[in-house]
């Protein structure tokens, strides 16, 4: 383990990592945002405190990931470290003492394929950040103009954002419809926040979906039927909400327990023992029921391990304690698939 602060490093480094160490105080911004060849800068799991240097903009042409998690960093995240050419694909400060709004230079990034703001004190009215914003802006030029390009940053971005995590803040507002469109999100985590109004039906469209979090929030109104689309869900959290009416049946909803729902009073239906008083209660699965499920799920499982071996595109982000288990699986493998991509490009230089 490595102590005291960090020293002056070479400006030629291209990439540099002292995860899970015991350094303290602030970035030395004088040393390394003068790393102009710098790609991967990882702080993670240390005692660093202080702001988050403006400065480390500078290196925005080259730096594709940057990992301030579970830190001691507070104050604003500065807009000044997404200008324009902003070329990072993870940008990861979950767990520190952030606060204030997400800087709408974030929308700069459009290589963003990780985005982890979790378990920090940032408020704003969702979707005032990535990658709504993205979206609007580029429908207004796309339909302002005949500059083909513009589409085809859009659909780049559709394809290639895999992971939102904006769990324990204090977003506001509702849920767009416009993020059904992230067609490779594999996880989203909007929990513990203060978003209302429904969840949207164009999240059936999200047909790589692993995981869904929307638990303690306000949200309301039905559970759409269009998630039942979603045959790679392998877990759902929509407790402690204000949802009502029926809990859709089938396929991978028959896997769901009742943790999944619960704090909603008014939802009803299998797992919940609770019915609405009709003939419309859905009955106890049988035997044969069950193992149609469970054979179901075994393959929906297989799949999905294959799938992040070979399907997943470029990631590195490594979760720690307080995420379970399958997401610390998912996100272990996005790195190795990171990593060995970088070494074959590189041709295995030193």
């Amino acid at each position: 383990m490595v102590q005291g602060r960090l020293p002056t490093l070479p400006p030629s480094l291209p990439s540099f990592g002292v995860t899970e160490n015991y350094l303290v105080g602030e970035i030395p911004g004088s040393s390394i945002c003068n790393m102009s060849s710098l790609e991967d800068l990882d702080l993670s799991q240390n005692n660093f405190d202080g702001i988050i240097p403006e400065c480390l903009g500078n290196l925005s042409h080259s730096l594709s990931v940057m990992d301030l998690f579970m830190n001691n960093f507070h104050g604003v995240i500065p807009a000044g470290i997404f200008p324009k050419g902003c070329s990072l694909k993870s940008f990861r400060i979950d767990s520190n003492q952030v606060e204030g709004p997400i800087p709408q230079s974030l929308v700069n990034c459009l290589d963003l394929e990780i985005l982890d703001l979790g378990n920090n004190d940032l408020n704003d009215t969702f979707p005032s950040c990535l990658p709504i914003k993205i979206f609007e802006n580029l429908y207004a030029m796309i339909n302002g103009s005949e500059r083909k390009g513009l589409e085809r940053q859009f659909l780049k971005i559709l394809t290639i954002l895999m992971v939102i995590d904006f769990s324990n803040n204090r977003f506001d507002g509702q849920i767009p419809e416009i993020l059904g469109q992230l067609h490779s999100l594999v996880v989203l985590n909007l929990s513990h926040n203060g978003l209302t109004g429904p969840i949207p039906s164009s999240f059936g469209n999200l047909s790589m979906l692993e995981s869904l979090d929307l638990s303690s929030n306000k949200l309301q109104g039905r559970i759409p039927q269009a998630l039942k689309n979603l045959g790679f869900l392998a877990v759902l959290n929509l407790s402690q909400n204000n949802l009502t009416g029926p809990i859709p049946g089938g396929k991978q909803f028959d896997t769901f327990t009742n943790d999944s729902y619960s704090g909603n009073l008014d939802l009803y239906g299998f797992p919940l023992s609770k019915s609405c008083g009709n003939n419309d209660q859905k009955q106890p699965p049988t035997k044969t029921d069950r193992d149609d499920a469970l054979n179901w799920k075994f393959s929906i499982l297989m799949g999905y391990g294959c799938g992040l071996v070979f399907g997943l595109s470029t990631g590195y982000i490594v979760f720690t304690t307080g995420k379970p288990w399958w997401f610390i699986k998912i996100i272990e493998l996005c790195q190795q698939k990171y990593f060995g991509r970088k070494i074959r490009r590189s041709g295995g230089r030193k």
